[in-house]
C-alpha cells in the first residue's frame, strides 16, 4: 500500500475516532442539514404525489376533445349542436350495442362541507355529468357501495377520496347544492386518481339542474392508436369544429405541470435558503474542529505526515456528517410525508385529493444535497488544516 494512502487511512480513522469529544458542536451540522433533506423532500414529494395521481388518470386509449385553446375542462364549452355530429367521426371504436363510444360529459363546480366545528368550510368539487357510454370505456372506475345512478333523478355516485375528504358522503345520504337535494346512491374507486375526488351523475341531470344545455368534453374510445391521428385530422379539416384534440392521459398530465413548477420553484428556494445556514454551520464547526486539533495536526507534519492526509481526513469528517444529517432527514421526511394524504385547497379551484410519495429517487436528491453541502463545507477548513504552519501551531501547546 502506498505510503500516502497509508497516512490517509490513519490520520482519518484517527479523526474519525476523536469525534466522541466533539459531540455537541458536530451535532450542528447533522441537525442543520437534516433540517435541509427534510424540508426538501417532503415538499418535493407533495408534488411528485400530486403529478403521480395526475399523470395516473386515464388512459392512452381514449381521447378527449375540447373547445379550441382552452386548458381545462372547466373553461371548456361545446355547443349541443355540434355534439351529434362527433359522433359520426373516424377513428371511434364501438361498444357492445354497436353504437361509438362517445360520452358527452360535462363538468361543473359545485360546494360542499368538509371538517366539523371551527375546522368546517365549504370547498369546492367537481360534478361530472357523465352517460353511460363512459362508464362503459372507463374500466379503472369499480363501483364498491351501492348502484350507479339513474337517468333522470338526482343521484351522486362519489369517488372514494372524495367520500373521505367531504362530510355527509355515503350510501343513503342527500347533498344540498342548486337548490335541492342530492341522494348518494354509490362509491366508486378508480385507483386513486384525479376521478376519486369528482362527484358522478347522469350529464341530462347535471344539464338540467345547472342550466348548461352542451358539454365541457367529450370522451372517446380510440379504434387504435393510430385512430388519435385520424380523429385529430378529422376534426380539423371540418371547419364546423372548433375542438382540440389529445388522449386523456396527455390531458391530466398537463393539468399538473403549473402546479409542479411552481411548488418546485418554490421548494428549491426555501431549501437554497436552509441549506446557506446550514453551510456556514458546517464551515464554523469545522474550522472550531480544525483549531481544536491544530496541535495533533502540528505534531502529525513534524514528525513527517504530508498536508494531504490532513486535509483528506478533515473532508471526510465533514461528509460523514453531513451524510448522517441527510440520512436522519430522509428519515424523518419518509416517516412524516410518505403516504400523508391531503387535498388542495378548495377556494380557487376544485378539490383533488392526493398523496405525498417519497420515492427513492427523492431520497437520491436529498442525499446528493447532503453530500454537496458536506464538501462545501469542508473543503475551506481542509485547506487551512493542510496549510496549518507547524511552528505557530506547536508554540500554541
Amino acid at each position: 500500500m502506498p505510503i500516502a494512502l497509508r497516512q490517509i487511512l490513519a490520520v482519518t480513522w484517527m479523526n474519525l475516532r476523536s469525534l466522541q469529544s466533539r459531540l455537541g458542536s458536530s451535532f450542528v451540522i447533522v441537525v442543520g442539514i437534516a433540517g435541509v433533506v427534510a424540508v426538501l423532500i417532503g415538499m418535493l414529494s407533495m408534488t411528485q404525489g400530486f403529478e403521480r395521481t395526475l399523470r395516473g388518470t386515464g388512459s392512452e386509449s381514449r381521447a378527449i376533445l375540447l373547445s379550441a385553446g382552452v386548458l381545462s375542462e372547466l373553461s371548456s364549452f361545446i355547443n349541443r349542436d355540434t355534439l351529434p355530429l362527433l359522433r359520426d367521426l373516424p377513428g371511434v371504436r364501438t361498444g357492445v350495442s354497436g353504437a361509438p363510444l362517445i360520452s358527452n360529459e360535462l363538468m361543473v363546480i359545485t360546494e360542499l362541507r368538509r371538517g366539523e366545528g371551527a375546522q368546517r368550510a365549504d370547498v369546492n368539487v367537481s360534478l361530472r355529468g357523465v352517460e353511460p357510454a363512459g362508464l362503459e370505456m372507463r374500466r379503472e372506475v369499480k363501483l364498491t357501495e351501492g348502484r350507479w345512478f339513474q337517468p333522470g333523478l338526482r343521484e351522486i355516485v362519489a369517488g372514494r377520496q372524495a367520500q373521505q375528504q367531504f362530510t355527509g358522503i355515503r350510501i343513503g345520504g342527500t347533498l344540498a347544492f342548486r337548490g335541492s337535494q342530492w341522494t348518494v346512491v354509490g362509491i366508486f374507486e378508480s385507483a386513486g386518481d384525479a376521478h376519486e375526488s369528482e362527484l358522478w351523475t347522469d350529464t341530462e341531470t347535471a344539464r338540467s339542474a345547472f342550466g348548461r344545455p352542451g358539454a365541457s368534453s367529450v370522451l372517446v374510445q380510440l379504434e387504435s392508436p393510430a385512430a388519435l391521428r385520424t380523429l385529430k385530422d378529422a376534426v380539423s379539416r371540418d371547419p364546423r369544429f372548433q375542438i382540440d384534440v389529445q388522449t386523456e392521459r396527455a390531458y391530466f398530465a398537463a393539468q399538473s405541470q403549473n402546479f409542479v413548477e411552481q411548488i418546485g420553484l418554490l421548494t428549491t428556494i426555501i431549501a437554497a435558503i436552509m441549506a446557506v445556514g446550514a453551510l456556514f454551520g458546517a464551515l464554523n464547526t469545522m474550522y472550531s474542529a480544525v483549531s481544536a486539533r491544530q496541535v495533533e495536526i502540528a505534531t502529525l507534519r513534524a514528525i513527517g505526515f504530508s498536508g494531504l492526509p490532513v486535509a483528506v481526513s478533515v473532508m471526510v469528517e465533514a461528509v460523514a456528517l453531513a451524510l448522517s444529517g441527510g440520512l436522519a432527514g430522509a428519515l424523518i421526511s419518509y416517516a412524516l410525508f410518505n403516504g400523508l394524504t391531503v387535498s388542495t385547497l378548495g377556494q380557487n379551484f376544485t378539490q383533488v385529493a392526493f398523496s405525498f410519495a417519497v420515492t427513492p429517487g427523492l431520497l437520491l436528491r436529498g442525499l446528493t444535497w447532503a453530500l454537496v453541502l458536506g464538501l462545501a463545507g469542508g473543503l475551506l477548513p481542509a485547506i487551512r488544516a493542510a496549510r496549518l504552519p507547524v511552528v505557530d501551531a506547536l508554540r500554541a501547546q
